[in-house]
């Protein structure tokens, strides 16, 4: 399979020639799927704008190309007292892009206000974590428990500065629902290697290298102007990169991946990727959202549990057996993907295939399961149906969103349970889906990247009991509220357990539940990254689809 016969280390990929001893201007365009919503780095917890904005503030952690955690605003730390006190020595000597000079109190104040009720990455700092100021360059935090994996995904905890929050009222974040953008919704000021030149949602995004970057002596881009523009259509997309209107285009649909190969100045970039598409349910309401409809059981039909079929294991199980995620990932994804097991890339752990397979592929099976939990075929009833019901699906986040989603809806039909399909731009998609606590969908397709690369980021944040509110980040993006306490249980040892070997154990005891037994969700496919680049750009593809634009050169 193209791809993903690479190895998962994230290399460097070269595009271009090394760049030629005149000074010329490089402006890297970029046509994205989507729009770029928010300046704020705690809005929403969404790759493209976390990995955009990565470019312009800095978390106090790196990672390398191949995915090796490396110093950022922190120059170095210590893990003291059995991993329950971090110390952390920050850089001396860099200043935001407004001149404000970094210190520990902005860490301090990052903390806290990536921990408020209206940011979308609060999971990013874990709960009971106190952050200490010892002096104006060294920070302690102290944690009721052992964490070795503190700060697996603090490269996307981008610092503020707390000066410029408070001058400029923005010292919360700016929810992803807030029907007005805020201060820092529109304006950034971060300590990274660009500044933003200029920003209009929706049309434009324009960066600069950033003269007071601390690292700009060590630069490894020879950029003067990045250009960002959404472009929602594939096909328009593909045309600016083939007629060199752009630089890089993310995604190339995979129908398109030979043209692009073909055209004598571009090419695709393609590699594994972290990311799993997944299937998920309300297993929390009793009674579903709007459009649902279930009709009354005909006489002699199995008694219910509820009236909100998800909420039943053997209904969850009948849609997973009537789903072919291999014609999904032959036909729609036209090889470009690799069926999944669990909610985990293979690669993040190792159990993985040796121990996990996907229910087969038996629709005879799904039909008696919906049966057996009471929801048969009632004639009069949508052609022969059980029940109907609303699925949410994007249709410019991720690769052939809109299409996996049809494809879905009619292999379900054929087990008699009626999809009304709900396809949105991804801004509204997500605004519905993850933001103001969740829980407003009955159906819905999603893609989670591990920002850990750990199995305890799924099993904390896809599959956490939480409260409505997703309190300290746990859950934070369960949105169908699926809830077992001995997962939750095991989630919790997971995290302080240092042995391998124990730890890997663990894994495989929540995974049994969630996957095996609950079935919490329904893994499709990990897609594969499918960049296309003119051949003057040299470029590092990381198979987490961050990209960072200090990794870039033109000739």
């Amino acid at each position: 399979m193209r791809g993903f016969a690479k190895a998962f280390a994230g290399a460097v990929l070269a595009a271009g020639l090394v760049l030629g001893s005149g000074a010329q201007a490089n402006n890297f365009r970029m046509g994205f799927q989507g729009n770029l919503n928010t300046l704020d780095p705690y809005t929403i917890n969404e790759t493209f704008t976390v990995a955009f904005l990565g470019n312009v503030y800095e978390g106090l952690t790196r990672r390398a190309p191949n995915l090796d955690i490396i110093p950022g605003l922190a120059e170095r730390w210590e893990i003291l007292e059995g991993a329950r006190l971090w110390r952390f020595h920050l850089r001396r000597g860099v200043t935001f892009a407004g001149g404000e000079p970094f210190t520990a109190d902005d860490v301090l104040f990052s903390a806290a206000r990536v921990r408020g009720e209206t940011s979308d990455l609060r999971a990013r700092i874990p709960n009971g974590a106190e952050f200490v100021k010892v002096d104006d360059f060294t920070v302690d935090v102290r944690l009721p428990a052992p964490n070795p994996i503190l700060i697996s995904d603090w490269d996307t905890w981008l610092i503020m500065s707390k000066t410029w929050a408070e001058r400029n009222s923005a010292t919360e974040a700016v929810s992803s629902r807030a029907t007005q953008p805020g201060f820092s919704t529109l304006n950034a000021n971060g300590t990274g290697p660009f500044v933003v030149q200029s920003h209009q949602p929706g049309v434009r995004t324009v960066l600069a290298p950033n003269p007071r970057w601390w690292n700009d002596a060590n630069k490894q881009h020879n950029l003067t102007q990045v250009t960002f523009t959404p472009i929602l259509n594939d096909a328009t997309r593909v045309a600016a990169l083939l007629s060199g209107e752009v630089d890089w285009i993310d995604p190339v649909p995979v129908q398109d991946m030979d043209r692009v190969n073909a055209n004598p100045t571009t090419q695709v970039l393609a590699g594994p990727e972290t990311r799993t598409i997944y299937l998920g349910f309300d297993q929390r309401r009793d009674t579903l959202l709007a459009p649902a409809e279930i009709p009354p059981a005909p006489a002699g039909a199995a008694a219910r549990t509820s009236t909100n079929p998800f909420k039943d294991v053997r209904v969850r199980r009948a849609l997973y057996q009537a789903i072919d995620v291999n014609l999904i990932v032959q036909r729609v994804m036209r090889g470009q993907a690799r069926a999944s097991a669990l909610m985990i890339d293979p690669n993040l752990f190792a159990r993985h295939g040796a121990e996990f397979q996907r229910f087969p592929l038996d629709v005879a099976a799904a039909e008696r399961l919906l049966d057996e939990a009471g929801y048969p075929r009632i004639a009069a009833f949508r052609n022969n149906s059980r029940f109907s019901v609303g699925m949410d699906c994007p249709n410019d986040r991720y690769v052939n969103d809109a299409a996996i989603c049809q494809a879905v809806i009619a292999m379900l039909a054929r087990v008699g349970v009626h999809i009304t399909p709900i396809i949105q731009p991804r801004a509204q998609y997500f605004a519905k889906i993850l933001a103001g606590g969740g829980y407003n969908t009955n159906f819905y397709l999603l893609g989670w990247t591990p920002g850990t690369n750990d199995s305890h980021n799924v099993l904390l944040q896809l599959h956490g009991c939480r409260d409505d509110r997703g309190s300290g980040g746990v859950g934070v993006a369960n949105v169908g509220g699926y809830c077992s306490q001995a997962v939750d249980a095991l989630t919790t040892r997971i995290l302080s357990e240092a042995n391998p070997v124990v730890r890997d154990g663990l894994i495989r005891d929540a995974f049994v539940i969630s996957q095996n037994q609950d079935v919490s969700h329904i893994p499709l496919h990990q897609q594969a990254l499918a960049w296309g680049v003119n051949r003057r750009v040299t470029m590092a593809q990381r198979p987490d689809n961050v990209f960072m634009f200090y990794h870039v050169m033109m000739r």
